[in-house]
Order: structure tokens, then sequence, then C-alpha cells
């Protein structure tokens, strides 16, 4: 005689353990502490300081405009897959980064107002060398939403 498979039971089934991979979301940043983080100050297309803020090293610029309220919009929320977070830096700061990559390079081509210094505000992660930076919007966006709707956190 042939033994049967053993089929679980209900009992069974419920002593399984099952995992899960942590929980990850789109930007979102903790403020520093007032005078502790990285001033940054954001101007609109005209040169017009917008506001100034702080950040903390290794936050990305897309995050940090969304948690203070500044309209750079993040379609993609990051994922490299649109050119609305378009920024454009001072020179001295798009030298002190590391180069964009052939995903950031191929999205900035569709970027409205596309100067040699912009950068895609997801990918520049700042760090404590760049206290004082200052990040222009570009006078326009491709992709922008149709509602009138704004970028937030």
């Amino acid at each position: 005689m042939v033994p049967l498979p053993r089929i679980a039971t209900p009992t069974a089934l419920l002593s399984r353990t099952l995992t899960m991979s942590p929980v990850r979301c789109h930007g979102g940043i903790d403020r520093p502490k007032p005078g502790t983080g990285i001033k940054i100050t954001f101007r609109d297309a005209q040169g017009k300081d917008l506001k100034t803020v702080e950040a903390n090293e290794g936050d990305d610029l897309l995050s940090i405009a969304h948690e203070y309220d500044i309209d750079l919009e993040g379609a993609c929320e990051g994922s490299i897959a649109c050119s609305t977070c378009h920024v454009i830096l001072e020179e001295d700061v798009y030298y002190q980064l590391e180069e964009p990559g052939d995903d950031e390079n191929d999205m900035l081509d569709l970027a409205f107002g596309l100067t040699d210094t912009s950068r895609l505000g997801c990918q520049v992660h700042v760090t404590r060398d760049l206290d004082g930076m200052i990040v222009q919007l570009p006078a326009a966006t491709r992709n922008m939403y149709v509602d009138g709707a704004k970028a937030g956190h």
C-alpha cells in the first residue's frame, strides 16, 4: 500500500510564520533642529528668494522642497521617470556633485529651460559642503498637474 501525502490542517496553516519587508516611503524627511541643518535657499525663475530652509545631510532637494511647501512638482516621486523636479544650481555647487547618471541625463534632455548646471532635484543629496547653496527653480516645467494642484508631502 502507498502512503497518502499529508494534507495541511487548518491548525498547521495557522502556525506558519510570514515575514514582511519594511515599508519604504518616497520622500518625507525630518526637519533638523533650528540652527543645526544645512541651509538651502530656493529662488524663483527671476532670481527672487522664495525661502531659506534647513535640511539634514543626505536629504534630496525634491523631498526638502515638499517638506517646506516649495512648488517643485516631482510627478514620478523621485524614480527618475520625469523632469518635473528640474532645478538649476550655481556652478560651484554643480561641480561638487557626482556627475548625473545616464537615466538622469535622459530625463534632463526633456526638461524645460535646461542649462549647463541643471539637475533633477530628486537626485541631488545635500552634504555639509553644500551649506548655503542656492537652488533656482526653472520658469516652467513639463507635465505639471492640469487641475492646478500643488505638489505636497
